[in-house]
């Protein structure tokens, strides 16, 4: 009966359109959310036009577990965020990594550049950014802690 949710792109922004597709709601329902949920915080460009961010679309996920698959109401979920929220938040404070068995990752700049351009698979040298990595890490330990949550 549980539809499964299709794989979300690797992009930066998505319309409310692709984010009611990627996460099973109408996008009425999405802008009723975001009165709801202070986490929802699209950014509006020419015409109030809403452009979600992959963090907002794994937190619609999450948003949708809890209130369709858990059967929390909108006042519950918003406290089982502010728990998980603060969950993680004493747990970076205490110093511990933000999700059970990973290991902080220390990121060299310079030895990833030069990894890069001497990787011939890589093609051509580019610049990374070491604090688009850093989001990344953030981002696909979000990820993890979404599929681990109730199991």
């Amino acid at each position: 009966m549980e539809k499964a949710l299709p794989p979300i792109p690797v992009k930066r922004y998505f319309t409310i359109g692709e984010v009611g597709e990627l996460c099973g709601v109408k996008p009425h329902v999405l802008r009723y959310w975001e009165q709801e949920f202070t986490q929802l915080r699209p950014m509006k460009r020419r015409g109030n036009r809403r452009y979600y961010q992959h963090h907002e679309v794994l937190m619609i996920r999450r948003i949708r577990d809890l209130l369709y698959d858990q059967g929390f109401t909108i006042s519950g979920a918003r406290n089982k965020l502010q728990e998980l929220a603060q969950g993680e938040r004493d747990r970076r404070k205490a110093g511990e990594v933000p999700l059970e068995g990973m290991e902080a990752i220390e990121i060299d700049q310079e030895e990833f550049e030069a990894a890069l351009h001497d990787n011939p698979d890589q093609g051509a040298p580019r610049t990374v950014d070491l604090s688009q990595l850093l989001h990344l890490r953030r981002e696909l330990f979000e990820i993890r802690e979404l599929l681990t949550v109730g199991h």
